[in-house]
């Protein structure tokens, strides 16, 4: 598990500890529990001269989900790690319905407001919610965590795929394009976009190799766009054939590669879009900022003999990256749930009225989003259940488990352990 952090009753923070201690500094009431997730301890009493080791925090921006990680540099501890999936894509849909829904009722000449087009201005360097979500959720962990510890550095990946540096070898010299780092770009480019999978025949797990579409020898380029994966059985099979020619008896998989080649990486896109934005707002911290590439990460972890994950990959940004030390660590499982609805009228799908919701969110103490712990004592349902809760203003609660959902819990069995504050966690 992950060490848990120790701030002093001044809210300052010292060295995590591992779980042990904490039990035991809570058995013995010299802490008290701060917060949950992630598990915090506030001792009662100030420790102003404590040695404190400083930390950094490394993070792996994802379209889908980012890595975090904060290690020791100068002993290779990884001391927190987590994964944060992000509701991005989630936001997107949501406005394409809401634009839908209100072009639909125009369309109908419902009594609707008029279209509003260029009494509206959007400032300058300005991003789609969507993309602005996954910016606020890193910005949000990396200012929390530095509250929990003693944080000084940040290293961050600037880029995902150098593109250009990929279409022009030479823009940064023969240097760069021959060193250690050289093909990763590249490659971990088409293992992203052809899904980590032969294009040919699908089968994954196995070593792929970097095969042309069009080959060289009949006039094909070296562009990522004439570039796929493909397994040594297939590389050989295809051999110096045009692709046409390989998969004339199988039109629909040839129109598939082709399709798939021009179309740009979605996910790469949007981790693109929100890079320096990124950056702006991970230096507004104050903190020391230190930029890497995903060929650069993909280095470290394979030099390292590390599996892929995301947390591992924010352990292994940037050239600071010293030798790891990642035994017995489990990520905290991070999913960005949003603060709700704030629409009054829900609608149905041809955009009709069909409910109405209410603005009072608390109901009892409670509010849907809080972990809680429920103890039930009589009825059908006795025992105890630990998780996410749905409440409503009836008093009868519905509880999201790791087992499944459980319904009809009375308020009087509830106890909060963790408020809302946006997201949820697997612990």
């Amino acid at each position: 598990m992950c060490k848990v952090f120790v701030i002093d009753t001044n809210k300052r923070p010292i060295n995590p500890i591992h779980s042990a201690q904490a039990r035991q500094l809570l058995r013995n009431k010299k802490a008290a529990i701060y917060r949950r997730f992630p598990f915090t301890i506030i001792l009662k009493e100030s420790r102003p001269y404590a040695p404190v080791a400083d930390l950094r925090i490394k993070v792996d921006p994802g379209a889908k989900t980012t890595g975090i990680a904060l290690v020791n540099d100068a002993t290779g501890e990884v001391v927190f790690a987590a994964e944060l999936k992000h509701r991005g894509f989630a936001i997107r849909d949501a406005l394409t319905s809401r634009r839908q829904l209100r072009r639909g009722r125009r369309n109908r000449q419902t009594r609707y407001r008029k279209p509003r087009f260029l009494n509206r201005t959007r400032p300058e360097e300005w991003l789609a919610p969507s993309l602005m979500s996954r910016v606020h959720n890193v910005e949000t962990w990396v200012n929390r965590l530095s509250k929990f510890a003693p944080i000084t550095e940040i290293s961050t990946e600037l880029v995902k795929f150098d593109m250009q540096l990929m279409r022009q070898p030479e823009i940064e010299g023969k240097e760069y394009q021959q060193g250690t780092l050289a093909g990763y770009e590249t490659r971990e480019y088409l293992l992203e976009k052809w899904n980590r999978q032969c294009a040919y025949c699908g089968v994954k797990d196995l070593p792929l190799q970097i095969e042309h579409i069009h080959p060289r020898s009949k006039g094909g380029s070296n562009s990522i766009t004439n570039l796929t994966l493909s397994c040594e059985k297939c590389n050989i099979k295809k051999g110096t054939k045009d692709i046409k020619d390989f998969l004339k008896k199988d039109p629909s998989k040839l129109q598939k590669i082709l399709a798939q080649a021009k179309k740009p990486l979605a996910d790469a896109t949007a981790v693109n879009a929100t890079r320096y934005k990124l950056l702006e707002v991970l230096k507004s911290t104050g903190l020391t900022i230190e930029c890497g590439s995903g060929g650069l990460t993909k280095f470290n972890r394979t030099s390292q003999q590390l599996v892929k994950t995301h947390w591992l990959d924010a352990a292994c940004v940037g050239k600071s990256t010293p030798i790891l030390n990642i035994k017995g660590i489990k990520p905290l499982l991070i999913t960005a749930n949003g603060h709700g609805n704030r629409q009054m009228c829900g609608t149905d799908k041809f955009g009709f009225p069909s409910r109405h919701r209410t603005n009072k969110q608390i109901h009892f103490g409670f509010q849907t989003g809080d972990i809680i712990k429920a103890v039930v004592t009589s009825g059908k349902k006795v025992g105890e259940y630990l998780g996410r809760v749905l409440c409503r203003a009836t008093g009868s609660f519905d509880i999201a488990t790791k087992t499944g959902r459980i319904s009809g819990i009375s308020h009087k069995y509830c106890s909060a352990i963790h408020k809302k504050d946006g997201y949820s966690y697997v612990f």
